[in-house]
């Protein structure tokens, strides 16, 4: 008998992938978190039957929102880190020598232990010294925060359930304060492809273009998420990502990516007409 594992990207579209087994399923207080191992694209974190990590696809994700930002201030130092739970970003962060200090935020313990576990390909950095996990809340964990990280990534699950919070004005601006002055606001904002995603995108985008001085959307390609189409922010008091991109500073460094580089980062910022149009819509 097949096993597929099946997730409704929209009424009307399934994603779905071949199972080989079912490695881990619990209910924490706050989701329900699952493991399975597919054929086609590894292990596969799944939270309320949401795919949230493949072993096969989850380097575009990871690299995509920690590199932009590296890249455009080479001087982080410290930084916060909400959500993230699968360690994934972390892992990338952590592959910086100038990076002195990580927060790492997870309001669900269980994620973070049932991928230390399961995950190793993502959580296999969770140990670095310089990296400091907190179980809480992310958006009471930044409130009342000022002038303390470089930069912050908003690596968090859809606006429903537990993420819900983390796409509210209220937070973006408790981010905006907990910045240095040439901080960086990393955003997971959704995609612009289906209405219902387009919608939080267009939401989150607008708050953090009425907030930062400069905010700019730029996009990666996904092929297990909603449309494979997907956008991140990326907000700043000072800095902009095209101008002030360091290419010459990162290619130094050397580091070994299987999607980033330099060219492309500028590439991302290039948005398709529809998704400029949306962006830019009053409704």
């Amino acid at each position: 008998m097949e096993l597929w594992y099946t997730e409704n990207q929209t009424q009307n579209v399934n994603f779905s992938m071949k199972v080989k087994s079912h490695l881990y399923s619990a209910q924490s207080e706050f989701q329900k978190i699952d493991i399975i191992d597919t054929y086609e694209f590894g292990r596969v974190l799944v939270i309320d039957n949401w795919t949230m990590v493949t072993e096969k696809d989850e380097f575009i994700y990871h690299e995509m929102i920690t590199h932009v930002a590296l890249a455009t201030n080479p001087e982080i130092k410290n930084v916060l880190v909400i959500g993230a739970g699968d360690g994934g970003t972390v892992r990338e962060l952590t592959r910086y020598n100038n990076i002195e200090n990580i927060d790492m935020v997870e309001i669900d313990e269980l994620v973070v232990k049932a991928s230390i576990e399961h995950l190793p390909f993502t959580s296999n950095k969770l140990s670095d010294p310089r990296v400091n996990l907190y179980f809480e809340d992310g958006i009471k964990f930044v409130k009342g925060k000022e002038n303390l990280y470089d930069l912050i990534i908003v690596d968090s699950t859809d606006p429903i359930g537990p993420g819900e919070g983390l796409f509210t004005a209220e937070f973006y601006t408790d981010c905006y304060n907990a910045l240095t002055e040439k901080g960086i606001l990393i955003n997971q904002c959704e995609s612009p492809y289906y209405s219902h995603n387009a919608y939080e995108m267009k939401r989150s985008y607008k708050k953090l273009n009425n907030l930062f001085s400069i905010c700019k959307a730029y996009q990666y390609h996904m092929p297990t998420y909603p449309s494979g189409h997907m956008i991140f922010c990326f907000a700043s008091k000072v800095l902009d990502p095209i101008k002030d991109l360091d290419s010459e500073k990162w290619n130094e460094l050397e580091l070994e990516t299987k999607y980033y580089n330099t060219e492309l980062h500028k590439g991302a910022f290039s948005l398709p007409n529809y998704v400029i149009k949306l962006l830019n819509s009053e409704n």
